[in-house]
């Protein structure tokens, strides 16, 4: 009877640590990019045309690519009018899983099993938690970010100190 009580308190926790049932559960998220914020612009332009109002500019992206699961999609560092940043997941495809996290790191991006591990080595920026695991999503940056310091953007399983895919941005 012990024995069965461990298997149970083992096949439990198992499942609530690995949640396999995620692989098979896709979260679609659709985002727009934020708006530009309209400011009072003087009345015409140069030659007397009506001026087009900033808006928002993209300073870097890069395709993702496969790691522990499959993904694609591209991911782009955009500044906003408002002179605040977003990183911006556009078509994202990948596995479900537990606790993934939108990374902003330093680390250099490895095609293959040598990119698996590498997030975590240096500095990287928890964006927050992964909204979905399928379409388009903004993730706000910190003010406090120093972007010279930070070159790729990794979808990482906490749990498993694992990057599902990832992007090197490249400086538009």
């Amino acid at each position: 009877m012990a024995v069965l009580a461990v298997a149970v308190a083992g096949g439990g926790f198992g499942m609530y640590w690995f949640q396999p049932w995620r692989l098979w559960q896709d979260e679609t998220v659709q985002e727009a990019l934020p708006e530009a914020v309209a400011t009072p612009a003087p009345p015409t332009g140069p030659a007397g045309t009506p001026p087009s109002p900033a808006g928002p500019r993209t300073l870097a992206s890069g395709a993702l690519i496969s790691h522990e699961h499959a993904t694609s999609g591209t991911v782009e560092l955009v500044r906003l009018p408002d002179g605040s940043h977003v990183v911006r997941l556009e078509n994202l495809d990948t596995s479900n899983g537990p606790d993934l996290r939108v990374w902003l790191t330093d680390a250099p991006v490895k095609e293959g099993k040598a990119g698996w591990h590498v997030f975590d080595d240096g500095k990287h920026v928890s964006l927050g938690k992964l909204k979905g695991n399928k379409g388009s999503q903004n993730y706000v940056l910190p003010d406090r970010v120093d972007l010279a310091l930070y070159t790729s953007v990794s979808i990482w399983c906490d749990r498993f100190d694992v990057s599902f895919g990832a992007a090197e941005l490249a400086r538009a």
